[in-house]
C-alpha cells in the first residue's frame, strides 16, 4: 500500500488513494449500497462508504455491514428514496428499508460540538451546528482505521486522519489526544480493545497508556450502554475480546463480581476462554447461539460451582448471585431469568448423563432446546449435529452402560 504521510493530513487536506493503490472492488459492495451512493451523487450530493466496511475491505475481508455518510440532510434523503425512516433525537439518521428486510443506514456528515455546545442539549440538535464536512466527520470518529471513506464514483479511498498508515502498521490509534477522547467517552476504551483484539492489531503507545490511566472512568458510564456494547462482543468473535478485556482489567467494570472472579482466577477464566473458543469456531461454521444462550455460556463457569452440595432452590441462588454481583451492564430482568432457567436445565442434563436419572418434566420448559444446544458445547466441545439431541445422547449413554 503506497501511502504518503497521512499523519500530517488536516480536515481540508486528505490523503487520496487511487484505485491502483488499494484492494477495494465494487464487486464486494452490496448492490443496493452502490445504488444509494450513485443516486445521491447524481442528485448533486457527496456520498461515501465509511467505517468498518472500508477498513475490512482494505484488509481483504468481507464487511459485516455497510454504512453510508453524505452531505445530504435526513429530510433530503427522505424525499429522494422510498421506504425511508428517519430515527434519532440528538442526531437524525436515515434508514433505507428494502423488501428482504435489509436496512442501510445513511448518516449526514457531523462535526464535534464546541465546548459550550456539549452541555447545551438544544444546540446539539441544531442542524446548523451538528452537521459538518467530510473532514470534520472523520476527525470526530473514535479510531483512525474506522475513519476512512470510499468514493464509489472515483474508486478512491479518502483518509483525513492517518488511518491508511495505521492499517499498514496494523495498529489501533485514537483520533486526537487519547486522554481527552477517553474522558469525553470512556466507552472508547472498550472499543479500542475490541478492534485491536478482533483484528490482531497492536495498540498505539499513547493510546495504550491512556487506557491504563482512564479505564476507571468506565464506572461512570450508564449500564444501558454497557449492555449494548456487551451485545456487540457476543454477536461476533467473542474470545479475543474477552481476553483483551481481562488483560486490561475491564471485566470487573462490566460484569461486577463475576468479572472480578474471572480476572482473579486464571483457571476460571481459562474455562470461559475455552468455551468461547468453541463457540467462536462453531459460529464461523454457521452455528449461531441466541442471545440468551450466549449469556448463559458466559456465566456458566462462574455459576457452575454454585450447584455443588445438596439440592437447593437454585433459581433463588442464581438470582441472588446476579443481584450481589453488582454488574455495571444492565442485563434485562427477563434475560437474567431465562439464563437462570437455561443453566439449571444444563446442570440437570450433565448430572443425568452421569447418574442415569433425568427429570424429563423439564422437556416442557420453553428453554429445554436452548439448554440442549448449550449442553453440547459445554460437554462435547461442539454444537449438536443434524438431528442430534440431548435425548438421543442420553439413550446412547444408557445403552452403552
Amino acid at each position: 500500500m503506497d501511502v504518503r504521510n497521512p499523519s500530517s493530513a488536516r480536515p481540508d487536506e486528505p490523503v487520496i488513494l487511487e484505485r491502483s493503490g488499494h484492494p477495494i472492488s465494487r464487486r464486494n459492495i452490496d448492490p443496493d449500497v452502490l445504488n444509494i451512493l450513485y443516486r445521491l451523487h447524481r442528485q448533486g450530493f457527496i456520498a461515501y462508504l465509511c467505517g468498518g466496511a472500508v477498513r475490512d475491505m482494505m484488509l481483504g475481508k468481507s464487511p459485516k455491514d455497510f454504512d453510508i455518510v453524505t452531505d445530504a440532510r435526513p429530510g433530503q434523503i427522505r424525499k429522494r428514496f422510498t421506504n425511508v425512516y428517519v430515527i434519532g433525537r440528538r442526531f437524525r439518521l436515515a434508514h433505507i428499508h428494502f423488501k428482504d428486510g435489509k436496512v442501510i443506514e445513511v448518516a449526514t456528515f457531523r462535526r464535534d460540538p464546541d465546548l459550550g455546545e456539549e452541555a447545551d442539549q438544544e444546540a446539539a440538535v441544531d442542524p446548523r451546528k451538528a452537521y459538518g464536512t467530510p473532514g470534520e466527520d472523520a476527525f470526530r470518529r473514535d479510531i483512525t482505521i474506522n475513519a476512512l471513506f470510499y468514493d464509489a464514483v472515483t474508486w478512491s479511498v479518502i483518509d483525513y486522519v492517518g488511518g491508511l498508515e495505521d492499517l499498514a502498521r496494523r495498529r489501533v490509534r485514537v483520533i486526537g489526544d487519547p486522554a481527552e477522547r477517553f474522558t469525553e467517552d470512556p466507552v472508547r476504551v472498550w472499543r479500542v480493545l475490541r478492534h485491536a483484539a478482533r483484528l490482531g492489531f497492536v495498540i498505539e503507545e499513547a493510546t495504550e497508556r491512556a487506557i491504563h490511566s482512564h479505564r476507571h472512568l468506565l464506572a461512570t458510564c450508564p449500564g444501558s450502554r454497557f449492555y449494548e456494547e456487551l451485545n456487540k462482543d457476543l454477536a461476533y468473535e467473542t474470545k479475543p475480546v474477552f481476553e483483551a478485556l481481562r488483560k486490561y482489567g475491564l471485566l470487573k467494570y462490566i460484569l461486577g463480581r463475576a468479572g472480578e472472579d474471572y480476572e482473579a482466577d486464571p483457571g476460571l477464566f481459562s474455562r470461559l476462554s475455552s468455551l468461547l473458543d468453541i463457540e467462536d469456531r462453531a459460529k464461523s461454521g454457521g452455528f449461531r447461539l441466541s442471545q440468551e444462550e450466549m449469556y448463559s455460556l458466559v456465566f456458566w463457569p462462574w455459576m457452575e460451582p454454585m450447584f455443588a452440595g445438596p439440592p437447593r432452590d437454585m433459581s433463588k441462588i442464581l438470582k441472588d448471585a446476579f443481584v450481589t454481583a453488582q454488574m455495571r451492564a444492565t442485563i434485562p430482568r427477563i434475560l437474567r431469568a431465562n439464563v437462570i432457567q437455561i443453566l439449571i436445565i444444563v446442570r440437570s442434563m450433565i448430572r443425568a448423563l452421569r447418574t442415569g436419572r433425568m427429570r424429563w418434566s423439564l422437556k416442557r420448559s420453553a428453554h429445554f432446546e436452548q439448554a440442549s444446544r448449550l449442553f453440547f458445547l459445554i460437554e462435547k466441545g461442539r454444537p449438536p449435529e443434524q438431528g442430534e439431541s440431548f435425548e438421543s445422547l442420553f439413550r446412547q449413554a444408557r445403552i452403552s452402560v
